[in-house]
């Protein structure tokens, strides 16, 4: 693609102010298929100066024109949505089947979700004589990973733009490729001049300046949480929001009433699928210590019917991992499991057999986890699963809560009652019922150290707006 090696700055595709360049690797080859500019402060700077310009106008525009500009996005990235999923395989060894029915068609989904939302938002309200208005922040830096990127990419600038903000996007520069297009998408939709900025680069020379700009009025960030602290530090000099979607080491409770086979093994695939690195994974699976052991059984069996390879193969299941410093980190998280004495189900390090190349990981159960181990404490972003035995309900709540984290949990039972109150309970953003259907309009977001503020839908629209009274307003 042409603009590879261009950022798209105030509606036009520019070089970057210091030549650098970064290899993109596939990570089902080890080998790189394309290039792209790595940003500096002085192209954080133009792009940021862009959306400054732009804001006043755009902030003014009606809910109807930006209703508008977002149908014209989604009919933009439409066309482009095959070339979106052959990016998102390429750059993240996601097999071609999820790459195209989950990757690419989150971000029509929230698109969609958005537009709905919009419709039906009021920026306005009458408190007797004060009238609520809701703005638009201003200028918002957006902070994408690369393990669902038009997830992340679009659940902002989708809300962002209902909100009247204008906005400077770094997506990860591990996957980069998919932002390029969604940028393209974003041209061809018409967007106007410094609305919609995008600047590659890392998080040192590109993430941290946008974090730190005067001019930048919010950070959304969704990365790692150690990442996050750094955002949040960075940003605190400017007094800006930041809004943040961290890390988590999710909890499943199977209750003692649910159906074993169909809730282990739901919950293997869960946690499995995109190659295990979802920050909302089910990765401690808490079942009843007396069916412990069948749970390990049922365990083993779904993660050996989990097929690893090539992400061109129609069967595969599971591609490798992102890139070979997520692949060694798994590795030794898989090592610290061995030798803290939690029991090898199946899986282990190495990779998968007949598999020689590519940062392909052996599906991984670990059983007879207790929650002072490393691989029950830490995010691993692999898949690797840890079983934990539980004695009572109690027992299993206090465990599932006593984490650093909170961004999802699950809860298995036949009592949807009992698992609605076991939900009440559990200290985490978004709790899942019995493995419903993924929702747009359900709010994404952590307690604790997996962050602050709430994503999708309306949830998103309000993170990105300002409140003002004004008294003395009058009756009409």
């Amino acid at each position: 693609m042409p603009n590879n090696l261009k950022f798209y700055i105030n509606g036009q595709w520019v070089d970057p102010v210091k030549p650098a360049v970064l290899d993109v690797i596939n990570p089902a080859t080890e080998e790189a298929f394309t290039q792209i500019s790595m940003g500096s402060a002085a192209d954080v700077n133009k792009a940021v100066a862009a959306a400054k310009a732009a804001f006043p106008k755009f902030s003014a525009t009606s809910k109807a024109e930006r209703l508008a500009l977002l149908k014209r996005i989604l009919e933009e990235y439409n066309k482009r949505f095959d070339d979106i999923a052959k990016a998102v395989s390429d750059e993240m060894g996601a097999p071609m089947s999820l790459a195209t029915d989950s990757q690419a068609w989150i971000g029509r989904a929230h698109l969609e979700a958005t537009i709905k939302s919009l419709e039906e938002f009021s920026f306005e309200e009458k408190r007797g004589d004060t009238r609520i208005v809701k703005e638009g922040i201003g200028v918002v830096g957006l902070i994408t990973p690369w393990n669902w990127p038009l997830n992340q990419i679009v659940c902002k600038v989708a809300p962002a733009i209902a909100a009247g903000c204008t906005m400077v996007l770094k997506p990860s520069e591990v996957a980069p490729i998919n932002a390029i297009i969604f940028a393209e998408v974003m041209d061809a939709a018409g967007v106007p001049a410094g609305v919609f900025n995008l600047v590659n680069g890392d998080g040192p020379n590109v993430g941290q300046v946008i974090a730190g700009h005067p001019d930048v009025d919010m950070v959304s960030f969704t990365g790692s949480t150690r990442a996050g602290i750094i955002v949040a530090k960075t940003a605190a000099d400017t007094v800006k929001r930041v809004s943040q979607e961290l890390g988590g080491k999710s909890p499943n409770l199977i209750l003692e009433d649910a159906d074993l086979e169909t809730a282990v093994y739901k919950g293997i695939v869960n946690c499995f699928s995109n190659s295990g690195q979802s920050c909302n994974a089910p990765t401690r699976m808490l079942v009843p210590a007396k069916r412990h052991d069948e749970a390990l059984k049922i365990a083993k069996k779904a993660a050996e019917a989990q097929k690893v390879g090539d992400p061109k193969s129609t069967d595969t299941v599971l591609g490798p991992v992102v890139s070979e410093i997520q692949f060694n980190k798994i590795q030794g998280l898989i090592e610290k499991g061995i030798a803290e004495g939690a029991t090898l189900v199946t899986g282990g390090t190495g990779r998968p057999d007949g598999l020689n190349r590519g940062y392909y990981v052996r599906p991984t159960v670990f059983g007879n986890v207790k929650n002072d181990m490393t691989i029950a404490r830490e995010e691993i972003f692999g898949p690797v699963i840890a079983i934990m035995p539980y004695e009572t309900e109690e027992q299993a709540i206090a465990i599932a809560n006593d984490t650093v984290y909170g961004l999802a949990a699950y809860v298995q039972s036949k009592d949807v009652k009992k698992a609605r109150d076991v939900a009440r309970r559990l200290r985490a953003g978004q709790v899942k019922i019995n493995y419903p259907a993924w929702n747009a309009y359900t709010p994404f977001g952590g307690y604790k150290q997996s962050g602050n503020g709430r994503e999708y839908a309306d949830f998103g629209i309000h993170d990105f707006l300002e409140t003002k009274g004004i008294g003395g307003y009058g009756e009409n």
